[in-house]
């Protein structure tokens, strides 16, 4: 096996070493939350609930988020965001420690976090190509989708083991120690060359700026088309917030086969990515996007349908492969497209579909398995996605015959 090409560029393999820390701590203290939930509350709503306030966060800040990671040092953005969310799972375990925490502080703590990570998210996007040169900015996103789905192995697992022999804090605690590893990596990388918008001062020319976000993507199908595909698709598909209750009253299993099968859809991630990650160019990426999707919506009928534990990881695996697949190439298509002054807008704007469908997929989920139960809230949403995935098709074909070879669309920044 050869080092993938992104890792030659020592920035990038800083961040990107980095993440990985990171994102162990930061999976487990989200499956973790949602099995805290459960404990407090038996309605699968109170889960869904989680996504209502993650989508308030990212509808209110997302663009302005973006914004920002154009006009000012992405750096020094990733500096403030990551602490902010350090504090956010320092107050989780001391509150869980001290045996006080209620719902609404979730709630609360998860809205703060929410709001860091709608600024994180564009500044830490954009950042990436500035790291690395057009040929290997899709290796890139490959290792950025092994970083995030290693921590969704690890993290969960680790998380289901630590709330049952330490206790539901120490996954908070431990979290919050592991944005250190991020923090450090964005010192030792020293500074980083950008195309910074012009900060033009006064709220009317900030408005002006986002709105020319907006217009270059609604000029741009291969990116609209994309992130509406990757909206309904999380819309319909979000059913990874029931899993608590699938693993209690479906499978009857504990916080250990819990965590496992919370890590299952990365193992699937991490496998495709490490397979991707030995590729240079990838050819047909309209069809392997739109075929990834599909398997996707499949696989999540099949662990709806599954009773056997068994079946059920095997399920999640093959969900988490066709999402990474799905993942590496719309972060490809979009960062390609995108001249680098407007990278952090067209990220921003697309968190709200990327963060957007899942977040209100979960409520979506949750008011279903409330009524109808978990195993069909789960089945339905894979039907949904199979059909997203055949309109989606229909209605922009540019994206069925997009190779990867075509120039990057003409469009004007500012």
């Amino acid at each position: 096996m050869r080092l993938p090409a992104a890792l030659r560029h020592r920035q990038f393999t800083l961040i990107w070493v980095g993440l990985i820390i990171s994102m162990i701590g930061s999976q487990m203290q989200q499956w973790a939350l949602f099995w805290h939930i459960s404990q407090l509350s038996i309605a699968p709503i109170a889960v869904s609930i989680v996504g209502a306030v993650r989508f308030g966060a990212v509808l209110s800040f997302s663009m302005i988020g973006g914004l920002v990671a154009d006009r000012y040092d992405r750096r020094v953005v990733l500096y403030i965001t990551q602490s902010a969310a350090l504090a956010v799972a320092l107050v989780l375990g001391l509150l869980t420690m001290l045996g006080i925490i209620r719902l609404w502080h979730i709630y609360l703590l998860t809205a703060i976090q929410a709001a860091a990570m709608a600024f994180d998210i564009p500044a830490r996007q954009s950042l990436v190509p500035n790291l690395v040169p057009p040929e290997d900015l899709p290796n890139a996103f490959t290792l950025q989708s092994i970083a995030f789905n290693t921590g969704a192995i690890a993290g969960p697992a680790v998380s289901g083991l630590v709330i049952a022999y330490w206790g539901q804090e120490f996954a908070y605690l431990i979290n919050s120690l592991s944005f250190l590893a991020v923090i450090l990596a964005l010192a030792a990388m020293g500074k980083v060359p950008q195309q910074q918008a012009a900060a033009r001062k006064g709220l009317r020319a900030a408005l002006e700026d986002m709105r020319s976000g907006v217009r270059f993507i609604g000029s741009q199908p291969l990116i609209l088309s994309s992130m509406i595909l990757d909206f309904f698709a999380t819309f319909f598909a979000s059913a990874n917030t029931l899993l608590p209750y699938f693993a209690q009253y479906v499978l009857h299993v504990g916080e250990v086969a819990y965590g496992w099968l919370a890590s299952a859809s990365s193992v699937g991630a991490v496998a495709v990515g490490l397979v991707m990650s030995q590729f240079g160019h990838i050819r047909r990426q309209g069809q392997l996007l739109l075929g990834s999707v599909l398997v996707f919506g499949f696989a999540t009928i099949l662990f709806g349908v599954s009773r056997i534990y068994a079946m059920v990881f095997a399920a999640l695996v093959l969900s988490g492969a066709a999402d990474s697949v799905s993942t590496i190439i719309r972060n490809t298509i979009r960062n390609l497209q995108t001249p680098d002054s407007l990278r952090g807008r067209m990220t921003g704007i697309n968190q709200i579909f990327f963060m957007g469908g899942p977040q209100l997929g979960e409520i979506e989920a949750g008011a279903v398995a409330q009524g109808l139960g978990v195993p069909f809230a789960i089945i339905t949403g894979g039907v949904g996605t199979i059909l997203v995935v055949a309109l989606i098709a229909a209605r922009w074909p540019i994206l069925l015959r997009y190779s990867g070879d075509e120039a990057p669309g003409a469009a004007s920044a500012r």
